[in-house]
């Protein structure tokens, strides 16, 4: 099947000579080592655009928001690979991106086409409460989960979501979305019928949004975060190894409710 209309692979990224690498347009040895941060240049290769001081410190709050997370399932699958294999670093680290969906980690990108969608439906008359409504009345009607809003453990407001707001509004970004994810909110009690609180899954698309950063790289920021979070994690498995005691916690809970052969009987220790 022929996916795209291009027979010849084109890149605006990254070119070289014998002397020079250029990245998007720039001189990487002159331009950007030792001049640019690397939230900056994450944003220049993503978006092809130096970002605003708004960007710099939405971008990087963002991350910093949401790269460490505790003992989840993508950090126990990548402290038990390493485990079995403490040779394959990278396999370690692999083992918890892999996991990178609609409910760990792609909640950012689900919850940013929901907010297009109504900024869209909103129009020029910018009524996002009405146009909220009307898209939460959509996805309630088709059985559709409302991405980044609820939480089990805060209850109310996740608190990384005040804190990414606050920086949002002091670095001057365009907070459309942000009244827009406030509007889901207050609209979510009356049509989905209990109070589900926004959660930083809906904050980062919300200021990233306001700064040019593309929907269709929202998943790529909790991607990168969680990249540095597992890092540490594995770093301190080397020190301190919990990979097996993972896997023996599991095992000791572990209940088999299948058939079993006539004559079967378990050995209790």
């Amino acid at each position: 099947m022929k996916i795209g209309k291009e027979t010849i692979p084109r890149s605006a990224i990254c070119t070289s000579n014998s002397e020079t690498i250029v990245v998007r347009g720039k001189d990487l040895a002159q331009e950007l080592i030792g001049k640019m941060s690397f939230t900056d240049y994450f944003y220049l290769l993503v978006t092809g655009q130096e970002p605003t001081p708004a960007a710099t410190a939405v971008l990087n709050a963002t991350l910093v928001a949401i790269a460490e997370h505790g003992l989840v399932p993508s950090v126990q699958a990548s402290r038990m690979t390493l485990a079995a294999a403490p040779d394959a670093l990278q396999g370690a680290v692999a083992a918890g991106i892999l996991g990178c969906g609609s409910v760990i980690l792609g909640a950012s990108e689900t919850c940013g086409i929901l907010l297009e969608e109504i900024r869209v439906r909103a129009g020029e008359g910018r009524d996002y409460g009405a146009a909220a409504r009307h898209v939460v009345g959509e996805y309630r009607g088709a059985g559709r989960a409302i991405p980044g809003y609820g939480h089990p453990l805060h209850k109310q407001r996740d608190p990384r979501v005040t804190a990414l707001f606050n920086v949002a509004e002091k670095a001057g970004a365009d907070m459309t979305y942000v009244r827009i994810a406030d509007a889901v909110e207050k609209v979510i009690p009356d049509v989905v019928g209990k109070n589900l609180m926004l959660n930083v899954s809906a904050a980062i698309p919300a200021v990233l949004l306001g700064v040019g950063f593309p929907i269709t790289a929202l998943r790529g920021v909790p991607i990168l975060a969680r990249t540095a979070g597992l890092i540490g994690h594995l770093t301190e498995e080397f020190r301190k190894p919990i990979g097996f005691a993972l896997s023996y916690q599991a095992t000791r809970s572990y209940v088999y409710d299948g058939d079993v052969p006539d004559g079967f009987t378990e050995d209790h220790a």
